[in-house]
């Protein structure tokens, strides 16, 4: 199972089973704040069901229609999880929290909604390091915002997204709802709800943000050029790369590169042999690369040389 796909698991087995808790404790009580993490549960419940639909359908072959692929369709998908992060996630709850600021109501049965959210606290925590543990190897030493920003892999940029704010959601509306029970006033319960409808927005901005510039299409990562810059020129010293672009298509590469050889092939068929070879040891050394183009070329001192037309003597 793929490290995303283990990731969004986790997540959905820990937020069904807290959002079937949550509303159980939001009825009992009363709790805006527990019914606005109740209707943040469901959401990511049903986000992630659309991320494991956007996996899917991007391991579809390529067709004549899209002759790159699906790879970009889990884009779309991580998208369109956004997108309802911010609207039934944030901005409801913060609906709801005004709603009920006009028009607060006390608290029933607190201890059930402060028992309820210490135990979400718990579950989202292993969640959250669940998916943390998914990402450490493609994280390596890089801090984990340098990593949100840098990561191509938009479904895991969501789920550890919505991991963090499910986390500090619970946490806030932990503190308002002991806020409400300890002073008798339950307004401090309706701006916990306003303050994690903000949270969501905010995070789900952040996401949208980063997902749009994947839909742009991004090169792969430094690591990834420097390294096959490396291999060719330590396997292929004849060649030298004039022009290299790359392009992620979900977890796929798309790789263009322009090059020189600093000693031709004595014919064309040896030249498609050579660019063959080359083309299978790149797919075999990075196996995150599907499909290349490869073009020889010559530098422009050499294409002088070749197109300065002869004298007659």
């Amino acid at each position: 199972m793929a490290s995303g796909t283990k990731a969004i698991y986790y997540a959905l087995a820990a937020n069904t089973g807290i959002a079937v808790t949550k509303t159980a404790a939001a009825i009992v009580t009363a709790s805006t704040s527990m019914t606005a993490e109740a209707i943040h549960s469901f959401a990511d419940c049903g986000n992630q069901i659309l991320l494991l639909i956007g996996m899917k359908k991007a391991q579809a072959p390529a067709s004549e229609l899209h002759p790159l692929g699906y790879g970009k369709v889990s884009y779309f998908w991580s998208f369109m999880v956004a997108l309802l992060l911010f609207s039934v996630g944030g901005v409801f709850s913060a609906y709801e929290g005004i709603h009920k600021l006009a028009a607060p109501q006390p608290l029933q049965y607190p201890w059930v909604a402060i028992a309820v959210l210490s135990v979400g606290v718990v579950l989202e925590t292993m969640s959250l390091f669940g998916a943390l543990k998914e990402i450490r190897p493609s994280r390596a030493n890089r801090s984990l915002y340098r990593w949100f920003r840098e990561t191509r892999q938009s479904e895991l940029m969501v789920v550890i997204g919505e991991d963090i704010a499910a986390l500090l959601g619970l946490v806030i509306a932990l503190v308002f709802v002991l806020l409400a029970y300890l002073t008798q006033k339950p307004i401090f319960d309706a701006i916990g709800s306003i303050v994690i409808g903000f949270l969501l927005i905010f995070i789900a901005v952040l996401i949208t943000l980063e997902i749009k510039s994947l839909i742009i299409g991004e090169s792969a990562d430094d690591d990834f050029k420097s390294a096959f810059r490396l291999f060719i020129a330590t396997r292929y010293p004849q060649l030298e790369i004039l022009n290299l672009i790359t392009q992620h298509h979900g977890h796929d590469i798309v790789l263009a590169l322009k090059v020189r050889f600093r000693k031709w092939p004595a014919s064309a068929e040896k030249l498609v042999a050579e660019i063959n070879a080359v083309e299978k040891a790149i797919r075999l050394e990075f196996a995150a690369v599907r499909f290349i183009f490869f073009e020889p070329d010559i530098s422009t001192k050499e294409k002088q040389g070749a197109v300065r037309p002869r004298r007659r003597r």
